[in-house]
């Protein structure tokens, strides 16, 4: 039923207006990632300017991971019952205003503010964009690999955004100017979208923001939630805490200490634009299997022989890393109808950033407790190790085979 669903709206749209819209989701994850991947780089940065401590300056990145969350579970469900377009236009023009924003005040608590309207907006285009992700994909075969794709896009916006914050304190100017770049971005991103014609699809006016919610009584959906909250948990360990980490290092790789930050990012672009050539000649399984080992082994190996070590081995987990989350991600989508994908979107989004939110939060709060950010890597390795295992189960009982068949 899905797919006759996806394939009718394909076929209702000029192919013209079909890569529009996907070219347009892809810079939609672009601009969003300038910001939030961002972090790493901008909380030395807000740590000197207001004298905070790890578990403060960490509010810089959950606050936003909070209200991402909050907007996922309880908005997400808006774009199955009004359409992706009206959930997508409002949250671009909420996030450009809230990025603008930034420029008019230099206090700590206005900045959280603004972080959390910004987290509501992207909590909402992003729900909006995931499920017209699945409106645009004939199987969950090709859902994944376009999944990949628009990941792709976000990391070359989280090369973009941390890269930007370089130049802006090289040049002795505000990081906050990276906010009014992705706010003017967004704005023509919104006038682009507005004029774009979209998939065509019936609303759900019966729909309720509790049906994300409810699909957590979903295996399927509880399945690949936690899954996501593991691997996300171990993932923004290395883009918000590895400069903190680094900064204990004085060996002769200086320079590679210096962007360890791009490199991991730009291993991770790399590898999402890769996955969709890995995705027609494996099987999707036995893939994250061998890359959550290769992860594990990263963050272990690094634990071990200490920071000289991790300077290597955290920026090259980023390709291991790639294509985890758009994977899952679009699997776990992929297990509920069309009408459904909103919910689905938003409860998987819901997850990935409680994960966010307070993997960092509980490294910074163990860091300081034991006077040492390394100390929180522990912990970030417990997570990949949750991961690793997670992925094998996966692999040798493939849980989601029949829904996944059944929803296509």
């Amino acid at each position: 039923m899905q797919q006759n669903q996806s394939l009718a709206a394909q076929v209702s749209m000029a192919p013209s207006a079909y890569s529009q819209v996907k070219w347009m989701t892809c810079l939609m994850f672009f601009v969003f990632a300038m910001t939030t991947d961002a972090v790493g780089v901008i909380i030395p940065q807000v740590v000197q300017q207001f004298q905070l401590s790890l578990t403060e300056a960490a509010a810089f990145h959950y606050v936003p991971m909070v209200f991402i969350g909050l907007s996922g579970l309880f908005l997400g469900r808006l774009a199955d019952r009004f359409g992706r377009k009206k959930v997508i236009l409002s949250g671009l023009a909420l996030y450009a205003l809230a990025c603008v924003a930034f420029v008019f005040g230099e206090d700590f608590l206005f900045y959280l503010l603004l972080l959390g309207v910004s987290g509501l907006a992207i909590g909402l285009f992003k729900t909006g964009a995931l499920a017209l992700v699945g409106d645009v994909s004939a199987d969950s075969h090709s859902h994944t690999r376009l999944m990949n794709r628009v990941e792709g896009f976000f990391g070359l916006g989280a090369i973009a955004g941390p890269a930007f914050v370089g130049m802006l304190i090289a040049a002795q100017l505000g990081w906050t100017q990276l906010y009014l770049l992705a706010g003017f971005i967004c704005a023509v991103l919104l006038l682009i979208a507005a004029r774009l014609e979209y998939p065509a699809y019936q609303p759900q006016p019966q729909s309720s923001i509790w049906q994300s919610l409810k699909l957590v009584k979903d295996p399927y959906a509880l399945w690949f939630s936690l899954a996501i909250a593991c691997y996300v948990a171990t993932e923004v360990a290395i883009f918000v805490w590895l400069p903190t980490l680094l900064q204990s290092y004085d060996g002769q790789q200086a320079l590679l200490a210096t962007h360890a930050i791009t490199l991991f990012f730009v291993l991770r672009t790399a590898g999402r634009f890769l996955a969709e050539y890995l995705l027609l000649k494996f099987d999707w399984t036995v893939l994250l299997a061998w890359f959550g080992s290769a992860i594990f082994l990263c963050f272990a190996l690094s634990m071990w022989q200490g920071v000289s070590w991790a300077l290597w081995l955290m920026p090259a987990s980023g390709l291991f890393m790639s294509m985890m989350y758009p994977t899952l991600n679009s699997k776990g989508i992929s297990c509920f109808r069309r009408d459904q994908h909103g919910a689905a979107a938003g409860l998987i989004l819901a997850f990935t950033a409680l994960a966010a939110a307070l993997g960092p939060l509980l490294m910074g709060m163990v860091g300081d407790a034991l006077g040492d950010v390394r100390y929180g890597f522990y912990l970030a390795t417990g997570f990949a190790g949750l991961l690793c295992l997670g992925l094998w189960w996966n692999y040798l009982k493939q849980p989601a085979a029949a829904r996944l068949q059944q929803t296509h």
